[in-house]
């Protein structure tokens, strides 16, 4: 259904684009001596555009960024309650320094690779992806993420490297230690 509108909301506004080239088109034969009064209509209409897509746009670009979780890591980091977890991946298994986390205190994820590029997904109960980064030789990503269920959670290789990649998965559990 989602398909049908985003294809008929599609063609009016190609039937809207082509009306446009038309229209131009059209009356690009006539000629005007004097463009200044068309010029300063133009940078009117322009500017008056310009402002209404700051005050519309910018609110919901700020809206949409406050959830960014970029602050919540910060804090975790700074606070003597995390828990660390280091991650190295390796064809085609995960070590993990533990496999029991406390519920609601941030977790801090240390992901390096042993070997090639692996992809680190945490899924929770239900198989939905609760957070990810990649797994590279040579260099550590960090996740940080609070807990707010307990239960076991999969860890799972999301980047194809190699025959037995959809064996490379672990498990750890959340709950009150």
């Amino acid at each position: 259904m989602s398909q049908q509108i985003a294809w008929q909301a599609s063609l009016v506004l190609m039937t809207l684009v082509a009306f446009g080239f038309a229209f131009v088109a059209i009356n690009s034969g006539t000629r005007e001596e004097d463009y200044t009064p068309l010029q300063k209509r133009a940078y009117r209409l322009r500017t008056w555009l310009f402002w209404v897509l700051v005050l519309v746009l910018g609110p919901v670009m700020i809206y949409t960024l406050l959830d960014l979780p970029y602050a919540a890591s910060r804090a975790g980091s700074n606070s003597g309650a995390v828990q660390v977890v280091e991650a190295t991946g390796y064809q085609w298994r995960w070590e993990l320094s533990r496999e029991r986390v406390a519920k609601d205190q941030p977790v801090e994820f240390r992901v390096t690779s042993g070997d090639v590029n692996h992809g680190f997904g945490i899924y929770d109960a239900d198989m939905q992806l609760v957070a990810q980064t990649q797994a590279m030789p040579g260099y550590t990503n960090v996740i940080r993420h609070t807990f707010a269920k307990e239960g076991t959670y999969r860890i799972l290789c999301m980047e194809y490297c190699g025959m037995a990649h959809h064996n490379m998965t672990a498990e750890f559990k959340v709950g009150n230690l």
